[in-house]
């Protein structure tokens, strides 16, 4: 705590505090992801944990070629998965672009789907390359649109270059705009990041900075969401929240694209950061994909047999 309170936010206070952190034992950290991802769970675990996936799910669409029609199907999907089935829950949030935050917020609204958030990708999304200006520019725009999350891209190139200051004070920024109008998620784009220790350095840098949530990647850089540098990012909520009592949520996005994938995912958080991040305010996991196949096996455990594709919509 003591060497928490002295960081100041200057370059110099950045630096002596990152250097405190142990070094991550990468042998250790990919044979305990490993081990965890054999852990199998009964099938009465699997029915809770497929709906608590589902609720944790970000339903993402960031292409170019996104139109209005896409972006309301997949609100409407996000609101009631299965239309056949009420007792499934809806997704924790719809994530956009910028540009289709306001066709996804009223058309929510106007079908029942008030507390479902909108996240929308923000500072120059996914390269993190433009000015200050524009990145604040990019945030307010997407606050007023009705996004109720922004999934900030941090720069990597200034991280690299071990320029701390400089990740911290546009963090802080992008923070002050969200205020209490919208949750911050940090995208450290941990598959640029190289290293173990850099994912942990960032980590704290953006908490540090006053991220509600840290997340790994934008999906469009591979590797993504591998299942080490998720538990090395939720090591570092779960100590951080030791550090100060501030609990800080994780959200992987990449790469995860079935069931099989999300429980693992669920195991990791449950064995590492503890039962409490169990939760979609402090666990969701990006995705399209996923959500059919969360639906297909969640059919199959209902009906006793797989569903044909042709029952879950196409993304």
């Amino acid at each position: 705590m003591t060497t928490y309170t002295i960081i100041d936010g200057s370059e110099s206070s950045l630096k002596n505090f990152l250097k405190t952190l142990p070094g991550v034992d990468q042998v250790g950290a990919e044979a305990r992801a490993a081990m965890l991802a054999t852990r199998s769970i009964k099938s009465a675990s699997k029915s809770f944990a497929i709906d608590l996936a589902i609720s944790m799910v970000d339903l993402t669409t960031l292409e170019g070629a996104d139109t209005p029609g896409k972006v309301r199907a997949l609100c409407s999907k996000g609101l009631r998965p299965d239309p056949t089935d009420s007792t499934v829950p809806h997704v924790g949030a719809i994530c956009v672009y910028n540009d289709m935050v306001d066709i996804a917020r009223k058309h929510l609204d106007a079908i029942g789907g008030k507390e479902i958030p909108i996240a929308a990708v923000s500072t120059a999304f996914p390269s993190g390359r433009a000015s200050m200006a524009v990145k604040i520019q990019d945030t307010q725009d997407a606050i007023a649109a009705g996004a109720a999350e922004i999934d900030m891209v941090i720069d990597r190139g200034a991280f690299l270059s071990g320029r701390f200051g400089e990740v911290f004070e546009e963090i802080q920024t992008i923070k002050a705009i969200c205020a209490d109008r919208a949750h911050l998620k940090v995208i450290l784009e941990t598959g640029e990041l190289v290293t173990y220790d850099n994912v942990r350095k960032a980590s704290y840098l953006a908490m540090l900075a006053g991220a509600d949530f840290i997340k790994t990647s934008t999906g469009k850089v591979a590797p993504a969401a591998t299942a080490p540098v998720v538990l090395v990012m939720l090591e570092a909520v779960r100590d951080f929240y030791t550090m100060t009592g501030t609990r800080i949520g994780v959200k992987p996005a990449g790469g995860i694209r079935n069931t099989k994938d999300a429980i693992k995912q669920l195991v990791l958080v449950n064995e590492t950061a503890g039962p409490e991040w169990l939760t979609p305010t402090l666990f969701r996991i990006g995705a399209s994909a996923l959500l059919n196949d969360l639906l297909q096996q969640r059919m199959k455990m209902r009906d006793g047999r797989y569903a044909s594709p042709n029952y879950v919509t196409i993304d």
